[in-house]
C-alpha cells in the first residue's frame, strides 16, 4: 500500500507518541507499505516552528535524516496537484491538508490522518 503521511502522523510516528495507535504504527512499519511525506508537511512544520506554535525535539535537518532512516520518500508538489487542489470543494479550509488530499487523489495514495473531516473527499484515509 502507498501511504501519504499527514504532518501529525509523521511527527507522532517519529516520536513514538501514544496518540499514534499501535495499529497505525504497525501499518507504517510494515515493509509491504511505501511511505511518503509531502514537501508541504515540511513547510508546515517550518512555519509552525517559526511562529512558535510547534516545538520539536528534532531540528529540521534531523527530521530530514529521519526520512532517510525510516525510508520515507518526499513527495514534491507538481502542477497537476495544484490543479487538483483548485478543483477541491471547500470541505476543509486548511491549505496544508487540502494539498495532501490533492496529492492523495493525484497519486492514488492512502492518507494516514486522524482528521475525519477529510473523509468528505473521495480519498481513502486510515487511522484506527
Amino acid at each position: 500500500m502507498n501511504l501519504l503521511l499527514d504532518t501529525h502522523a509523521f511527527l507522532w510516528y517519529l516520536q513514538n507518541d501514544p496518540k499514534l495507535s499501535a495499529t497505525v504504527a504497525e501499518i507504517l512499519e510494515s515493509s509491504e507499505n511505501r511511505l511518503y511525506l509531502s514537501i508541504i508537511s515540511l513547510w508546515e512544520i517550518a512555519i509552525k516552528i517559526g511562529l512558535s506554535k510547534l516545538s520539536l525535539q528534532y531540528s529540521l535537518e534531523e527530521l530530514c535524516d529521519a526520512l532517510v532512516q525510516f525510508d520515507i520518500e518526499i513527495l514534491p508538489i507538481a502542477y497537476e496537484e495544484i490543479r487538483q487542489y483548485l478543483n477541491l470543494p471547500l470541505h476543509h479550509r486548511d491549505p496544508f491538508d487540502r494539498m495532501l488530499v490533492a496529492q492523495a487523489l493525484t497519486h492514488s495514495l492512502v492518507l494516514v490522518s486522524r482528521d475525519a473531516i477529510l473523509d468528505a473527499y473521495p480519498i481513502e484515509r486510515i487511522w484506527d
